[in-house]
Formats: structure tokens, sequence, C-alpha cells
């Protein structure tokens, strides 16, 4: 892979807006509240799929990171988990039995942070979860993990509980960074810490960078990518901060001035891929990195990569039930979301017995359209023939007013549209939301409104 060609400057710098992440299509904006419950048994009942990935959500955290966006409580009293597990068990014990006719292939934690639990804790979900639903043997399980709060014994506690990936939260490992983002970790015990995982017998191992941060510069984002190549982690994600203050309180402690501008963030996340495919990690669709070996290389490289709401993956044909505070599901043919904030879920479990807060059922232009923006997001090409045949559609005519959306990319040689094919440039790698955008049918009502984080 030649890195250089992803690194044309001026056409990054022209095409450089904000746009959808594409974790789902139609996004999570559009969802309304007048999808109910009856409509996801629906859904359930509906659903072709009877192989399931489970997400549950543990928002707790023990101190604020001031990037973060996302759904947490931030409490030293542990003591919370459990008035939190409690309300959770009883929405487990009511979802599962819709789901008896499926097997559980993929099972996450995320947050939050997971490893906020006690071992005692962590082990009486995992026991219910195992009670409730029926588990595949070759069950994929990984837990996000806070190394600041934890111990080595950790790694043997959760391996003998089933999960057999970890990720890490590491963002950056330069003191100054650490302190401005209030997120100060011990570089040491984070390397012992990894190591220790894989001779307990962890296979994948994958930490969370973030560029984009305050008082970041080329020299020490450089030292921190070395030293996650030195850990010989298996998968690094590689995030961009987006600096949206307005919306996340806690981003208002981080000063403009602290922050890269345009110029340098961009130097920052060429040097990020540069380096970690010199030091031979794949690059796997945005914001990946995998080694060859990684089952997320081998899906892209036959053309079987998947998109859903945790980002890449290779179980994304399964359907999600998202379990806890704000967490989202995709069950056949519709997406909802629990309630976000934590009192409402607890009442709401109370009163309802489950959390569903909004939702949307998808239409046969939504499937269509998810497809497309998924096939590109993955694998930078689109066969029109399969799309045709699928859904007995003729491609060029169901998008006759969207294609002439891609002649300013294909103008700069960065897509190249045919009869049958739609091919996506390399270098066009780092702009694949903006190119996607061309076919999402609700993106004018969002044009010009702050809603999502910019490119790059």
């Amino acid at each position: 892979m030649k890195v250089s060609q992803f690194f044309d400057n001026t056409l990054l710098n022209k095409y450089n807006t904000s746009g959808p992440r594409y974790t789902s299509y139609p996004t999570a904006l559009e969802f309304h509240e007048s999808f109910s419950q009856s409509d996801f048994i629906q859904a359930i009942e509906n659903s072709h799929n009877r192989d399931l990935s489970l997400y549950v959500h543990i928002p707790f955290c023990h101190t604020l990171c001031y990037y973060c966006g996302c759904n947490k409580v931030v409490t030293r009293h542990r003591g919370k988990a459990d008035t939190y597990l409690e309300f959770l068990a009883e929405e487990i014990a009511s979802q599962a039995p819709l789901f008896h006719e499926y097997t559980v292939k993929q099972l996450h934690w995320g947050g939050g942070t997971p490893s906020f639990l006690t071992h005692q804790q962590i082990t009486t979900l995992v026991t219910l979860l195992k009670e409730k639903f029926n588990f595949a043997d070759d069950l994929e399980m990984s837990i996000e993990i806070d190394p600041r709060e934890i111990e080595m014994d950790l790694a043997e506690h959760l391996f003998s509980l089933g999960f057999n990936r970890l990720s890490l939260g590491v963002q950056d490992l330069d003191l100054k960074v650490q302190e401005a983002i209030n997120r100060v970790q011990s570089t040491e015990f984070i390397g012992d810490f990894i190591a220790h995982a894989k001779a307990v017998g962890f296979k994948s191992i994958n930490i969370d960078l973030i560029y984009g941060l305050p008082h970041q510069t080329l020299t020490n984002f450089h030292k921190t990518l070395v030293k996650a190549h030195e850990w010989d982690v298996d998968r690094i994600s590689l995030f961009s901060y987006a600096h949206l203050p307005s919306r996340f309180a806690a981003q208002r402690k981080l000063r403009d001035e602290w922050l890269p501008n345009t110029q340098e963030k961009f130097a920052l996340m060429k040097l990020a891929i540069e380096t970690l495919c010199e030091l031979g990690y794949d690059f796997i669709g945005m914001d990946h990195f995998a080694k060859p070996k990684d089952e997320l290389s081998v899906a892209q490289r036959n053309g079987e990569l998947h998109r859903n709401f945790q980002g890449y993956t290779t179980r994304g044909s399964c359907d999600l039930l998202g379990l806890g505070v704000s967490s989202i599901s995709a069950i056949g043919d519709s997406f909802s979301q629990n309630i976000k904030e934590l009192k409402a879920y607890y009442q709401a479990i109370t009163d309802k017995k489950h959390a569903q807060e909004k939702g949307l059922s998808l239409s046969q232009d939504d499937i269509i359209r998810g497809d497309v923006i998924r096939e590109l997001m993955c694998n930078l090409f689109l066969d029109k023939r399969v799309i045709s045949d699928r859904y007995g559609i003729n491609f060029n005519e169901y998008f006759k007013d969207d294609l002439p959306l891609l002649d300013t990319f294909i103008a700069d040689n960065l897509v190249e549209n045919t009869q049958d094919t739609i091919q996506v440039s390399p270098k066009a790698r780092l702009l694949i939301r903006i190119i996607c955008m061309s076919f999402d049918a609700y993106m004018n009502k969002h044009i010009n409104q702050q809603r999502f984080s910019r490119v790059i």
C-alpha cells in the first residue's frame, strides 16, 4: 500500500467538511419517539436473522476526561453500579425471552468504563447474560478497559469468564497532553498489563488513540505510535478529536489556543497513518489499523468487511441488541435507542420493563441506500449489478438524482462511475464519508447545522 496516495493537501482541504460517520443509515438523528416497543417486537418477528450481537453499556467513570463526548456518569462510588446492575438485570430479564430463537455470536461491553465494575459485579453480569441468552461456543467477548483504575489480575478474571478481546483507552502517552485532558496514566503499567493479558491468553488487544488533542506535537505523538507498536497490539483505533464545546460542557476546559490548528491536526493524522503502515499495520476503513493476519484485515481484502454502531466488524450480519442506558439496537429493518439519562432509565425499567425511547422502522429506500453506503464505507467499491439484483431495481435509474452529486469527485479523480460499478480511489479513502453523503436522502435538512464532526 502506497500511503502517500492518501495525502493530497489540496483535495483534503477542499473536502474537509462535516459529515456522518455512518455507523448506521439513516443516522440516529432520524430516530423518533413514535417508534414503540410493539414496533421493536414486530422487527424481531420479521427479521430473517437469528444470529445476535449483544452490546452492554456501563456508564460509570471514576474521573471526567475533558475531551469525551460519550454518555457517562462520573462518580467515585462503586455502589452506584450495584443499583444500575439491578435495573439492567430487569431489562435483560424482559428482553431476553424475545430472542429465545437467537444465538449470541458476539458480546461487547462499552461505556463509560466497564472496568469500573468490581470483579464480583462483572461475574454477576456475565453469569446473568449466559443464563438468559443462548451463547455460541465460539463466542467473541470483548470489553473496554480504562488502564488507570485496574489491577493486573483483572486480565485473569476476565479471561476466566470467557472474554477473549480487550480494548484499552490510551489516547496519548505524553504527560502534558494527559494533564490537559485530565487523563494521567502510567505508560509502564499499560505495557505491563498488555503483556500480562497476552500471557493469560487474550488473542486480540486493541488500543484507542486520538489525534488533535491539546499540546500534541509530531514529536510526542510519534513516540505514542512507536510505543503502541512495541506493545505489539493487534488493532489500533485512531480517532479525530471533535471539539464541540457547545455540545459537551467538559470540552470548555480545553482552551482553543492549546489545540492544533487545521494544518497541524492534518499533519498529526498523516504522521499516524504513515507511521502505523510503515510499522506493518493494515489501514482499515477510515480510522482502524490491524495486523495483516487480523480478521478485520482479512475481511477487507476479501471485500467482506461490515460496519455497524460498534464500528468496523466482521460480525455485521448479526442483529444487534443494546442493553443499558443510551444503548442502540439494530434488529431486522429497524433501529432503536434506550433513554440516555440514568434516572429516567431507572423509571422506565420500573414502569415498562424496557427503556426504549426512540427508533426508526426502515423504509425500502432506507435499506437500499444503507446497503450502498455500507459497501462504499467498507470496501471503497460498489457493484451496481449486485444492488440491482438484490432489490429488483435499475441502479442507475433509481439513483438518477444522486449520481450527479458524484461529478465533483469524478472531476478530481477521486471516484470512477461506470455503467456497472462505482470505484473510490485510494487517495479518497479519508474522504469516504463525504462521498457517501451523495446517497444520503436526509442530508439536506442537516447540511447547515453543526450536527456532525469534521472528516479530518
